[in-house]
């Protein structure tokens, strides 16, 4: 199975382990509209980074879900936290919405100028959305964002994602995503 694929500058990394403990230069949080951080990816990042990130994300909700904003990272290895609304109160998530999440996140990344970030497999625990719908969109995102923004300073994008049959999930997208001729591998 793939474990990373170059798409023009930028190496799509599959790692299977705690997105808390990423050293690059920002990780995704897969939060809610009101961005409070309960449980799950959000949970993780609260009780190893601090709760000065949830404090500063809080004050800057609710925001519409699909939308992103960052934070600073607080005790985590990263310089920011960007926080990517793939829910709302209810609780539930949709393709749309992962996709337009994965995208938001990383434009914020570009604004920012960040080289290397960390996703999580977007909606798949509290949102219940299936894995492997998951990986195929979000990775399918990813290689159209970095072809159509050439400019990117994205040199890493990385998953972060918990357990075997998540990562295979991933291995198996990453596999079959389609990369336009001439940007694989420049």
């Amino acid at each position: 199975m793939v474990s990373e694929r170059k798409v023009g500058k930028t190496v799509i990394r599959l790692v299977k382990g705690d997105i808390t403990q990423y050293d690059g230069d920002a990780i995704v949080n897969a939060a809610n509209n009101h961005l409070w951080m309960g449980a799950g990816v959000a949970g993780a990042i609260k009780r190893r980074g601090g709760e000065s990130i949830e404090k500063e994300a809080v004050e800057r909700g609710p925001i519409k879900v699909g939308e992103a904003i960052v934070t600073e990272a607080g005790d985590l290895d990263v310089d920011y936290i960007i926080h990517a609304a793939v829910m709302g109160q209810d609780l539930k998530t949709s393709e749309a919405i992962i996709r337009e999440a994965t995208q938001n996140s990383l434009y914020k990344c570009d604004e920012l100028g960040i080289e290397r970030v960390a996703f999580p497999a977007f909606g798949t625990g509290i949102g219940g959305f299936p894995v492997d719908k998951c990986a195929k969109a979000m990775l399918e995102e990813v290689v159209l964002y970095l072809e159509e923004e050439k400019d990117t300073n994205l040199r890493e994008i990385a998953f972060y994602l918990f357990g075997e049959e998540t990562y295979m999930a991933f291995a198996r997208a990453l596999e079959k995503v389609h990369v336009v001729q001439g940007m694989e591998g420049e």
